[in-house]
């Protein structure tokens, strides 16, 4: 054991699982392999030129250069407003229910810090993003994970959870949904808050892929349900819709209460997002929604490209509605060796990047994710790789 597992919060945390596929990538593309990665989500795409044009004029500003607003500049708040009004006809108010975060990650961790205490429930589908399940974990909270085979599942689960002696405090949920890709209506949401509202619960909704919704899906808000701003925050980011990953900008929308303490428990710990970033994301909203749905486009046709791939080398999968990802059942004869050892084996043998299942909490193993972060050219390489390794493995 090391000397930094010694600390209350770090041996917390158990070993982050994809460092390992991360250090075997690295380590083989070091040595002169063409590893083809569908590991991380990490956008390949550009951001639009007119954001990158926003942000070099911005930085030529001494004024932009000095500490922001921990909570976002006003006109990057309205603008999101804007977005929520436009898309979802949702009504918020840029000063009380809106709140600009250094990305999706830091709303939901300073968020969890700022609203539940030490052993108050947290129930989150699982598998599921670390974040959702670790963020409580360091918060203090109880993280209650419930299986999400498919969303009917889910809700008769947290009903179940309600008929027991401790109470959710927090709903946490992401739809559609990281890893498994599961998507959910309107009605199902209708159904979290419902619920919530009976119980005396709050919703957190990690709405990370909002816009990438195939096949002529489009992904709900949470804050589209009457009453739910009772209750419920949003959280929104430019990542993947605006491929602006690198970029840490996103919003917490909704129940005042809930945005209140973000704002508070953030003044003590930043000043915000660099301003000329702030500023460039205010001409995405307004000027970029072309590219938004070009992004979406590109996803779906390399998801099709990825499926038609793997199912002529024997590995045929559900089609994801939406997400930028395919979460992929181990095939049968290689299951008995676990995602993290099969995902080991893939990159050796057919030098090919999964992230392993297990890696999303222990209700993920079985499963491999792949994420749309090739192109088409890259991915149908890859498939030929797959074939070959899948008939002679």
């Amino acid at each position: 054991m090391s000397d930094t597992d010694q600390f209350y919060r770090i041996a917390k945390l158990p070993p982050y699982v994809f460092a390992v596929i991360n250090e075997m990538k690295a380590k083989m593309r070091a040595a002169g392999k063409d590893v083809v990665d569908f590991g991380m989500g990490n956008p390949d795409g550009a951001t639009p030129q007119a954001v990158i044009d926003k942000l070099c004029e911005a930085a030529q500003q001494a004024k932009n250069h000095r500490y922001s607003m921990s909570r976002g500049i006003p006109h990057l708040r309205q603008e999101i407003v804007k977005r929520y009004q436009r898309n979802y006809g949702v009504e918020l108010d840029s000063e009380k229910e809106a709140i600009v975060t250094i990305g999706a990650k830091d709303a939901l961790a300073h968020l969890l810090f700022a609203i539940i205490a030490p052993g108050d429930v947290v129930v989150s589908p699982n598998p599921a993003y670390p974040i959702h399940q670790y963020g409580v974990i360091m918060a203090e909270g109880e993280a209650c994970m419930l299986p999400m085979p498919d969303p009917a599942t889910f809700l008769q689960g947290l009903e179940d959870v309600y008929k027991g002696p401790k109470k959710p405090k927090v709903i946490l949920i992401s739809f559609p949904h990281n890893p498994t890709t599961t998507c959910v209506d309107l009605n199902f949401m209708k159904e979290v808050v419902r619920m919530a509202q009976v119980n005396g619960s709050l919703i957190v909704h990690d709405f990370a892929y909002a816009d990438l919704g195939f096949d002529g899906y489009k992904p709900p808000s949470i804050l589209e349900v009457p009453g739910a701003k009772d209750l419920a925050v949003e959280i929104f980011s430019m990542s993947k819709s605006y491929n602006m990953a690198g970029w840490r900008v996103g919003f917490c929308l909704g129940n005042q209460r809930m945005i209140y303490a973000l704002s508070r428990i953030k003044s003590y710990l930043d000043y915000g997002t660099f301003q000329p970033i702030q500023i460039a994301s205010i001409i995405a909203l307004r000027e970029c929604e072309k590219n938004t749905t070009e992004i979406r486009d590109m996803y779906q046709e390399r998801r099709d490209v990825l499926l038609e791939g793997m199912a002529a080398a024997g590995w045929p999968c559900a089609k994801p509605q939406g997400s930028m990802f395919l979460w992929a059942p181990i095939p049968e004869k290689f299951r008995p060796m676990g995602s993290l050892e099969f995902a080991k084996l893939l990159m050796e043998k057919a030098l090919i990047a999964v992230s392993p299942g297990i890696g999303f909490g222990p209700l993920g193993e079985g499963h491999v994710r792949f994420s749309f972060i090739e192109n088409a050219h890259r991915t149908r390489q890859a498939m030929r790789e797959l074939k070959q390794f899948l008939r002679t493995a």
